[in-house]
């Protein structure tokens, strides 16, 4: 695996890159001085060096790709005389980025060395187009060891959270890192199938089974047979649903609606909801039976407001994602403007962050400003 050192004095810059090439299954280390830089190409072996182009880095011996904060051609000029391989304008593009350091790795002596690992959980990353997990705070940096821990075994997991704060990139990347990776990943959200059609939905029907009944069809527990099935918002199930899935989970089992025959089903069940789970049991609307067998493994989502410091991460990610899809240049934000969004509550979270920056990209100019973020970012 390829080891890249990062030398940047803005934090921002440093967890965005090593947030980036970790997901693409680079190894990094960050430092905010060449001094450090430098004692650190002394203790390990790097392939690569990416430095913001204001530090000083004449002292690392690494093939170096300069980050430059103005997309000039000075910029660049100096950037590629000082003996970089490449130059990058700020906000990073990283199809270019990661290009770059492919094809280093390809061209050189040590390239098979160099070139980072590619299993197959990282092409099925790429082909369900699923984010990487965005922060370097605490709280999400909790989530994601508990995502590593849990996801290579077998064992039930319930996620819960605001809606809004990802639960469902957790149920992807709980797949994506298990042994089920190259099976389906079915989702079902229970809170958007009327009451009378979730068991259709859930264990298929027979053909006549009920009026509009016209085929006979799989449900999903089938369709996901020997993958995941992730079951988004499950305490909003009947209880008579409730019972029928617990059922399948303490026999492996399904029987269609208007069936008699019992299938046999493989799958690793993950559920999610936004309700408090135990109010809903206490309260006589949750199984607390189905709840002990869905809730092996809990781990909890933070909602954005006890995660503020990693708004500014979000927002550069949003940006390069959002422009890329809008065909436009990357826009720039002002820090001014990261101030005042992180300041806000956010209670819709990650999805309504989203969406205000997407709003700010389509309203704004080349740069978001303060001012553009009082104008069109509306109140949280």
């Amino acid at each position: 695996m390829a080891k890249i050192l990062l030398l940047s004095r803005s934090k921002m810059m440093l967890n965005f890159l090593d947030e980036r090439l970790r997901f693409e299954n680079f190894e990094t280390a960050m430092t905010d001085d060449v001094v450090s830089a430098t004692e650190l190409c002394g203790a390990y072996h790097f392939d690569a060096a990416i430095v913001d182009g204001e530090v000083e880095h004449s002292g690392i011996d690494l093939p170096t790709i300069v980050v430059v904060r103005k997309a000039e051609v000075e910029s660049a000029v100096e950037a590629l005389r000082s003996g970089a391989i490449d130059y990058l304008s700020a906000p990073v593009d990283m199809n270019r980025l990661l290009a770059t350091l492919r094809n280093l790795g390809e061209e050189g002596s040590e390239g098979e060395h160099f070139r980072p690992r590619t299993p197959r959980h990282v092409v099925k990353r790429t082909n369900c187009a699923t984010q990487p997990i965005i922060g370097a705070s605490e709280a999400i940096d909790h989530v994601r060891r508990m995502i590593e821990r849990v996801a290579p075994s077998d064992a039930r997991v319930l996620i819960l959270g605001e809606n809004g704060t990802g639960k469902e990139l957790v149920a992807r990347w709980l797949h994506l890192k298990s042994a089920r990776r190259d099976a389906p990943f079915v989702e079902v959200n229970c809170a958007a199938i009327p009451a009378e059609l979730i068991e259709s939905e859930l264990f298929g029907h027979e053909k006549g089974s009920f009026t509009s009944a016209v085929r006979q069809r799989k449900g999903k527990f089938e369709l996901a047979d020997g993958g995941t099935l992730f079951m988004d918002e499950v305490g909003d199930m009947s209880l008579s649903a409730q019972a029928k899935v617990l059922r399948a989970l303490q026999e492996n089992k399904i029987t269609r609606v208007g069936g008699d025959k019992d299938i046999s089903v493989d799958v690793r069940v993950v559920a999610a909801t936004n309700k408090d789970i135990r109010h809903e049991i206490h309260e006589g609307h949750f199984r607390e039976d189905l709840y002990h067998r869905l809730s092996v493994i809990e781990i909890d989502v933070p909602p954005l407001r006890d995660r503020k410091g990693d708004i500014g991460l979000l927002v550069d990610h949003f940006l390069q994602e959002i422009c890329s899809r809008h065909n436009t240049p990357t826009k720039c934000i002002e820090p001014a403007a990261v101030d005042i969004l992180s300041s806000r509550a956010w209670t819709g979270n990650i999805r309504q962050l989203h969406n205000v920056v997407e709003r700010l990209v389509i309203l704004s100019d080349t740069t978001i400003t303060a001012d553009a973020v009082e104008r069109y970012a509306g109140k949280s």
